[in-house]
């Protein structure tokens, strides 16, 4: 288990003690605040966790991971510069974004759930059997109804083949010709007769998801017009069962006068008792002809007629058989359907559908802003993955909007209504990645779960899972990642069982790996099966004609963001922005304009040269030509004498604002995360701290 020491006591450092003290992967082992009557400390003390005013005493009890939740930027550099190189230094806000991000969509799965309940319900609450099979033809949905006429008990029902539970079942038919069977009659095995009607359920995009059956039992109503001679006793006998049933039911005579209606008539078309009986049956129609005049005139049932009646136009399905009694037609019954219902269960299913897709992958290629040579290529290219079950590798600079293709790949594939889940695996320390990719058994490790725990590649079986940054993965883990490239199962940490998976992986890395393959840090076998099928992402200095139309996107999404509503950006500070080189790419441009943004008057309305910070093509630190001179005259490779100079450059920065990283990063035109990063690969950490 890591331990963890919060320094900050205040509301951001109590919300994040709570949430630690609910997981079992984290000990918190010491809270720290000058304020000692700090919420957090109250809560501290409590629980029997240790608290203090300083947190220097503590740095040697094996704290793995410090979390800083003050806002002092003075403090988060004294931690950063004073703790062990193992320990991981996490800023309040990631942490507090991380748990906010968990809330929402814990409070999300509650409102789907308590949709699906709901939807349920209604299933349950209506008079037809309902019964919806997925492609494969297992049986997804079936209702209390359907439980009631067919004997079938739900549990036995769900999860089987359709054939398996109805033998006489058409639906697998449905799935093959993908057309609509309405008002068919059927006798079920257990002698009972129903009225069904069975639909191919189709996206709009033309894929098939499954088919339903919504049928009526008309058992008794048959039975009645065959065996009973008598219209009074007819009219008795269907009153007592149309009065209880949820479709609407009307009665006319043989001269096609209304005789009988029930409530649900009423409910149905708006028309009242008054208004029917003894009236032409002609009386509630508001699109079409009456059914009930043609059953009287041909003598035949009609079925599956779709119509629109009363006064609000409703769509429904017409059932209409004649009562023939000795041989003489004494009228017709006519059952209405209203699908009015079931369509909008099905667009509620299909949103649901849709919200559950984007808390998974967000974007689609209509997000992804790109008319360039260079950027078309790279779409067609994804497209082109998307179909295929391949492993993509997205190559470009940091910022170029890798993680967008990797949403929009996903949501292109036949993945879509599956998990998409992304890793960054520069952000997991090398102790956790493994474990969190992989999963463990149980006992694995101190701290490990009961029962063990599913990995990201668990997780996202039957979908696509997002590998960032895959050139910073250790030895052990590229060499278990190869497995699952090659066999297509999973060993979780502790265990020996294999696991079959199968999941598309899209991988991305702004870093040379063919290079990392020359010094040996990089698996050369991993390499060729990550690299099938490459897309390279151009950076923004090759596409700034784009900037224009990218400017535009980001303002609508940095206005929704902050409630502004900034239309635009002046022709000056468009030219300014189209001569920058964008060391930072998209996200450096969006950086910049919701830095301008945020400045802006609210009565101003167009982004000015006045508001943007100041964009430094060079860093002030150029070479002399002696200098570049000699360097070339040494036998080394480009690469190695570019990473030399950066080195200097960054060195000469640091020192120049006595070693403030960022400031030393604003003048550099880098993120301060990607100066961490040179720092870290140029090995300068310890002498930026002199």
């Amino acid at each position: 288990m890591q331990n963890v020491m919060i320094v900050g006591a205040g509301k951001g450092g109590t919300a994040i003690l709570k949430l630690l003290n609910e997981t079992e992967v984290l000990n918190v082992q010491v809270v720290i605040d000058r304020n000692f009557d700090a919420p957090g400390i109250v809560l501290a003390q409590s629980e029997g966790i240790k608290t203090g005013i300083d947190w220097k005493p503590y740095l040697n009890e094996q704290i793995d991971i410090i979390i800083e939740v003050t806002g002092n930027e003075h403090v988060f550099q004294e931690l950063r510069s004073t703790k062990d190189k193992k320990t991981v230094l996490i800023p309040g806000s990631v942490a507090f974004l991380l748990a906010k991000l968990l809330e929402e969509k814990e409070e999300l799965i509650v409102k789907h759930q308590n949709a699906s309940y709901q939807q349920e319900l209604i299933f349950n609450a209506t008079n037809d059997g309902m019964l919806v099979i997925d492609p494969k033809g297992i049986v997804i949905l079936f209702n209390r109804m359907a439980e009631e006429m067919t004997g079938v008990k739900r549990g036995q029902a769900i999860g089987k083949n359709v054939i398996d539970v109805i033998p006489e079942s058409r639906l697998p038919f449905i799935l093959e010709t993908r057309r609509i069977e309405k008002n068919q009659e059927m006798t079920l095995g257990n002698g009972r007769k129903i009225i069904t009607t069975r639909i191919p359920i189709i996206e709009e995009n033309g894929t098939l998801i499954g088919a339903f059956a919504v049928f009526k039992d008309i058992t008794e109503v048959v039975n009645l017009a065959e065996e009973i001679t008598d219209l009074k006793e007819i009219q008795t006998m269907l009153q007592a069962i149309i009065h209880s049933s949820d479709d609407a039911i009307s009665v006319v005579d043989e001269n096609g006068r209304g005789l009988l209606i029930n409530p649900a008539y009423t409910r149905l078309t708006g028309l009242t008792r008054e208004r029917v009986i003894g009236h032409p049956a002609t009386a509630d129609i508001s699109e079409g002809e009456s059914m009930h005049m043609k059953v009287l005139q041909t003598r035949r049932a009609v079925r599956g007629v779709p119509m629109r009646v009363g006064a609000n136009k409703r769509e429904v399905i017409v059932n209409v058989a004649p009562i023939i009694v000795e041989g003489k037609l004494k009228g017709s019954v006519g059952v209405i359907h209203d699908m009015s219902e079931i369509k909008s269960l099905n667009r509620e299913l299909n949103r649901a559908r849709q919200i559950i897709r984007t808390l998974e992958a967000k974007y689609t290629f209509e997000d992804i802003i790109g008319s360039s040579e260079e950027m078309t290529l790279a779409i067609e290219q994804a497209k082109l993955g998307a179909k295929t079950p391949a492993t993509v590798l997205l190559r470009g600079e940091s910022g170029t909007g890798k993680e967008l293709f990797a949403h929009a790949i996903h949501n292109a594939s036949d993945r879509k209504y599956n998990k998409f889940i992304r890793v960054n695996c520069a952000a997991i320390s090398e102790t956790l990645l493994e474990s969190e990719l992989f999963g463990y058994e149980e006992g694995a490790f101190s701290g490990a779960k009961r029962g063990g725990k599913r990995g990201f590649f668990e997780e996202a079986n039957n979908g696509s899972i997002f590998l960032d940054e895959i050139g910073e993965l250790s030895a052990n883990t590229q060499a278990k990642l190869l497995r699952v490239l090659q066999e297509n199962e999973i060993i979780r940490v502790g265990g020996t069982k294999p696991i079959p998976i199968n999941v598309r992986i899209i991988a991305a890395t702004h870093v040379n790996l063919e290079k990392g393959i020359a010094k040996g840090s990089f698996r050369e076998d991993l390499y060729y099966r990550l690299n099938r099928m490459p897309i390279h992402i151009p950076p923004l200095r090759n596409r700034k004609e784009e900037i224009p139309v990218l400017c535009e996107r980001l303002i609508q999404k940095i206005n929704r963001d902050y409630g502004r509503n900034v239309e635009g950006v002046a022709q000056a500070a468009l030219l300014k922005l189209m001569n920058y080189d964008w060391p930072g790419n998209v996200r450096e441009l969006e950086n910049i304009l919701g830095r301008a943004m945020i400045f802006m008057n609210y009565y101003e309305t167009l982004i000015n040269i006045h508001h943007l910070p100041e964009l430094r093509k060079k860093t002030g630190t150029e070479p002399q030509v002696s200098d570049v001179s000699e360097s070339i005259q040494q036998d080394r490779s480009l690469t190695a004498m570019v990473e030399e100079y950066e080195s200097e450059i960054i060195q000469q920065s640091l020192q120049r604002f006595n070693g403030n990283k960022t400031a030393a990063a604003k003048a550099l035109g880098l993120s301060v995360r990607n100066l961490y990063y040179k720092l870290e690969k140029y090995k300068l950490e310890n002498n930026s701290m002199q």
